[in-house]
């Protein structure tokens, strides 16, 4: 691991990409008949290591994305995580979704039913297109990547220009897991350059592509995903706004406690997560936005730096076509260091849905005030696809309804009075939503769920017992849970 520090990542040549590529499609068939617990242990290999390296991972992280240490080392330690968790996954075998059913002269639509045996197989390679704002979790090594190796597929990571030495460092540790475990070689692969990412994206070897970033880039990706002459599945997300709404009775019972967790919501990171709130909607008559400028004057929340001048440029271009309306103003905010706080009204929004519901990746969002619950409601039901919707309420009437209503609509996780920016690994866990949050709303990148995006269904029907998977046949060799003639898995 030494000298890393000082090392420059050039763009990946054509003719190395086309080498990337043929390994990874070489290791395919050996990487998905690879034991489950081989498997298993090769992520725990690789969480081990991003470990056992955090004292040169994090400083690197630090000079080239601007992050706090703080904030990297939890990050760290979610990445090491959701690896575990995978592997935990992976043993468990539910994710190959065993369904038998046995062959049943008597089947009652009208013909016998023959045996049928389906389950989960590998897609294939997989390209993994890294964020810039999440440098372990959503990088190299980060949940795409885990899910994908998780589910049998070699994986070739497109690195994000804004951490190269640490992608670099990143995929040497996993190229040792691999090495140690004897893994085949290929499995995973590492490639530089935009050029490169499109040329392994169109590569017909490829088939399954996951992507996080801008809502341009990716339709722009999503697209060529589309158009190549075998289509393959492009798992992208895009952009959220994440809409919040307040009730009236909520802003009246605890307006300062919103406005406090709003400004650090907005701050947090600069901004820069894909589930900061961008619009919040909050009564006229209420005191959550004079709430809001006090707090900006009395007790700022640091907003730390902008990953990079890319991001930056971004930022501003987005924060000028919202704040160039004539019927918006800054309420409070923007100086060097802080949040940007913008003021419009509920009616106004609904005017102008395209040019006022626009992602700020940054530390703004823009409050929009209502007169009344029409208003209100009418606002929630336009909000278009989001990864995140939150309801501030108090009490579970006709309006609260109505606002989860329209959340399950548009959202692919509603909170509660609760914030969107802690976004946690887990079983249970949705990050995805319609879009244009996702380019596929049926599927999520964070928690144990993701593996489904790179896993498709084989039935064999009357197939001999002896020339099935072992995950098939009548005595169940690995002991993997199975769903026999409609029963519950066990």
């Amino acid at each position: 691991m030494t000298g890393i520090m000082a090392e420059s990542v050039a763009d990946t040549t054509a003719e190395e990409v086309d080498a990337a590529v043929a390994a990874a499609a070489a290791a395919a068939g050996p990487w998905a008949a690879m034991e489950l617990a081989d498997r298993a242990r090769i992520l725990h290999g690789i969480a081990d290591r991003l470990d056992a390296h955090a004292d040169v991972l994090i400083p690197l992280a630090m000079r080239e994305t601007h992050l706090a240490e703080p904030r990297l080392v939890g990050e760290l330690q979610r990445t090491s995580f959701q690896l575990r968790l995978f592997a935990q996954t992976v043993l468990d075998g539910a994710f190959l979704d065993v369904r038998i059913d046995t062959a049943d002269a008597e089947w009652p639509m009208g013909a016998p039913r023959p045996d049928l045996r389906r389950m989960n197989i590998p897609l294939g390679p997989v390209l993994n297109f890294a964020a810039s704002n999440f440098p372990f979790a959503f990088s190299v090594a980060g949940g795409d990547t885990a899910s994908a190796l998780a589910a049998g597929c070699p994986v070739i990571v497109k690195a994000n220009p804004g951490h190269p030495a640490l992608s670099l460092a990143v995929g040497r540790l996993v190229d040792e897991a691999f090495a140690e475990c004897g893994a085949p070689a290929g499995t995973v692969g590492l490639v530089f350059g935009r050029d490169a990412g499109v040329q392994v994206l169109t590569h017909p070897a490829m088939a399954a592509a996951a992507f996080t970033g801008s809502t341009a880039g990716g339709r722009a990706l999503y697209d060529l995903a589309c158009r190549r002459p075998v289509p393959i599945p492009f798992y992208g997300e895009l952009g959220s706004i994440n809409p919040v709404f307040v009730t009236a009775e909520a802003a009246r019972a605890r307006s300062a406690e919103i406005a406090e967790g709003l400004l650090t919501a907005v701050s947090s990171n600069a901004g820069q997560v894909c589930t900061k709130p961008g619009l919040v909607v909050v009564p006229a008559d209420s005191a959550v936005l004079s709430d809001l400028v006090e707090l900006i004057r009395t007790r700022p929340v640091p907003t730390g730096e902008m990953l990079n001048d890319v991001i930056a440029a971004g930022f501003a271009a987005a924060v000028e076509q919202v704040r160039k309306h004539p019927n918006v103003q800054v309420l409070a905010g923007g100086g060097p260091g802080e949040a940007l706080l913008l003021a419009t009204t509920a009616r106004t929004v609904l005017a102008d849905l395209n040019e006022l519901m626009h992602e700020m990746f940054g530390p703004a969002t823009l409050l929009a005030s209502y007169r009344d619950t029409t208003e209100l409601l009418e606002l929630a039901r336009a909000v278009d696809g989001q990864l995140t919707v939150t309801v501030f309420g108090d009490r579970a009437d006709d309006t609260t309804r109505a606002l989860l209503t329209a959340a399950a609509g548009a959202a692919g996780r509603m909170l509660w009075n609760s914030w969107p920016t802690g976004l946690s690994v887990t079983y249970a866990q949705q990050h995805g939503g319609p879009y244009p949050a996702t380019t596929t709303p049926a599927t999520t990148s964070v928690g144990t769920a993701a593996i489904a995006r790179f896993l498709r269904p084989v039935a064999y029907q009357s197939v001999p017992d002896e020339l099935l998977p072992p995950e098939l046949r009548t005595d169940n060799p690995l002991g993997i849970p199975r769903s026999v003639n409609g029963a519950r898995p066990q």
